[in-house]
C-alpha cells in the first residue's frame, strides 16, 4: 500500500469518477518534468481515503522533506503524535511526540506521501488527457506499478506548472489522496528540523493510525 507501511499510518483516498475517452499517448515522467523547478515548496490540505474511511491532513512541503500535521493522531509505542516529519536525506520519519519531548525516530520506507510524478516500482505511464484539481491545472496519467510481485495502476494528476502530485487514486482498491488546497510559497526550514530541546528515541514496533 503506497503511504507509510511500516508505520500503518494512514493512507486514504477520495475516488472520483474520470473519464478515459482521450486519445492514450505514452510519455516518459523525467521528459514530462524536465523544466519544473528542483524543490517545490508548498503547504495544501489533504483529504485522504481508504476503505471506505476519510482523514485529513495539513501537509507542509520543501523539497522532498514534508511535515504532517494529522487532524487524527498516530499512536506510537511512546504515546500519541499528531505531527511527523518525513526526511527522506536521512532516510528517516519522526514523530513529535510534546507531552514527552521526544521525536520518535521510525525508518524511512517507500510508501511515503509522493512529491513528485514518478511512483516506486513505475513501469509505464500513459498519458490521459488535462484536468483540474484545488483549483490548478493538471495533468492527468494512467501509471501503472509493480512492487513486490504485486501489479497495480494509478490514476496521477500532476500539477502543471510544478510538476508536484496533486491527486492519487488506485484503480485496483479503494485508496487515494488528493489536496483540496495548495498554496506555493516558501516554507520554513525550521518546520523540517528537530524541535529544540527534544531528544531522539528510535522506534521498536511500526506505528498506526488511531481511528
Amino acid at each position: 500500500m503506497p503511504l507509510f507501511a511500516a508505520r500503518k499510518t494512514c493512507s486514504l483516498v477520495l475516488f472520483t469518477s474520470v473519464c478515459v475517452g482521450a486519445l492514450c499517448v505514452p510519455v516518459s515522467s523525467s521528459k514530462a518534468s524536465d523544466s519544473l523547478p528542483e524543490e517545490p515548496e508548498f503547504s495544501g490540505t489533504l483529504t485522504k481515503r481508504v476503505n471506505g474511511k476519510q482523514y485529513r491532513t495539513q501537509v507542509f512541503a520543501k523539497g522532498d522533506r514534508l511535515r504532517l500535521e494529522h487532524t487524527y493522531a498516530i499512536r506510537t509505542e511512546l504515546g500519541f503524535a499528531a505531527i511527523e516529519i518525513i526526511r527522506p536525506d536521512v532516510a528517516e520519519i519522526w514523530y513529535v511526540l510534546p507531552q514527552r519531548k521526544e521525536l520518535l525516530v521510525a525508518p524511512l520506507t517507500e510508501d511515503v506521501l509522493p512529491v513528485r510524478s514518478e511512483l516506486v516500482g513505475e513501469t509505464g505511464r500513459t498519458v490521459v488527457g488535462d484536468d483540474k484539481i484545488a483549483g490548478r491545472a493538471a495533468r492527468l496519467f494512467d501509471v501503472q506499478v509493480e512492487r513486490h510481485g504485486r501489479l497495480e495502476r494509478f490514476y496521477e494528476w500532476i500539477d502543471a506548472e510544478t510538476g508536484i502530485v496533486l491527486k492519487l487514486v488506485s484503480q485496483d482498491r479503494d485508496w487515494s489522496f488528493e489536496y483540496e488546497r495548495v498554496r506555493m510559497s516558501p516554507q520554513p526550514s525550521i518546520y523540517f528540523e528537530e524541535p529544540p530541546g527534544y531528544r531522539k528515541r528510535l522506534s521498536t514496533v511500526n506505528q498506526r493510525r488511531v481511528e
